[in-house]
């Protein structure tokens, strides 16, 4: 049996976005400390161009960003961004990329990586939707909360397209709507281990 090189009960928050969404990525990192205590992992979908957020991002920020690689380490106050053309997963205390489940339309990225974390990781999950064309990521809110995770949009107003957390918000599942920097706040709440939920199946 293999041995967990980290603990995998800290807290994952999963930024779900695509046109617009880096306004929103920078406007929340800005505001988030380098000693959250959780790892941020921004879920960007793109069809067929090259992320570049790994390059951009860090201006914005003083925890280390970095692009996804097959079975990269899931590291508390980092930033993880995922890559174009993959599906993402985490199994133990790794991340685990996957062909495209869904090459043509709009990508399902975000919902795909909602869902695995649900299935997969022990600690408090939080999932945000900002702003970004289609709806990918609102199918899966309802299960996050379903194991005491936390749901939060982007408030329309700020939000460049706010397709996306429209959307989300529509779904029923969605436990707050705010901006980036009320996100940020609401984060480095929820993250701080006095606030932790009942852990799941206790």
């Amino acid at each position: 049996m293999k041995a967990k090189r980290f603990k995998t009960d800290f807290p994952i928050v999963c930024v779900g976005g695509s046109a617009g969404g880096l306004d929103a990525y920078i406007r929340l990192l800005r505001h988030l400390p380098s000693d959250i205590g959780a790892a941020i992992v921004i879920v960007n979908h793109l069809r067929t161009v090259d992320t570049r957020l790994h390059e951009i991002l860090p201006n914005y920020t003083t925890m280390p960003v970095e692009l996804i690689t097959e079975r990269l380490l899931i590291r508390p106050n980092h930033v993880f961004i995922i890559p174009a053309q993959r599906d993402l997963h985490i199994f133990d205390d790794e991340f685990r990329l996957k062909p495209i489940s869904k090459p043509r339309g709009w990508p399902d990225v975000i919902t795909v990586f909602l869902h695995s974390l649900t299935q997969y990781w022990d600690g408090k999950l939080i999932a945000v939707i900002v702003s970004g064309y289609d709806g990918d990521g609102a199918a899966a809110l309802c299960g996050i909360k379903d194991v005491g995770g936390i749901t939060i949009a982007q408030t329309l107003e700020t939000a460049t397209q706010p397709d996306m957390p429209e959307t989300a918000i529509a779904s029923g599942c969605i436990d707050f709507v705010l901006s980036p920097e009320e996100i940020a706040r609401k984060i480095v709440y929820l993250a701080d281990d006095s606030h932790t939920h009942t852990p799941r199946g206790a």
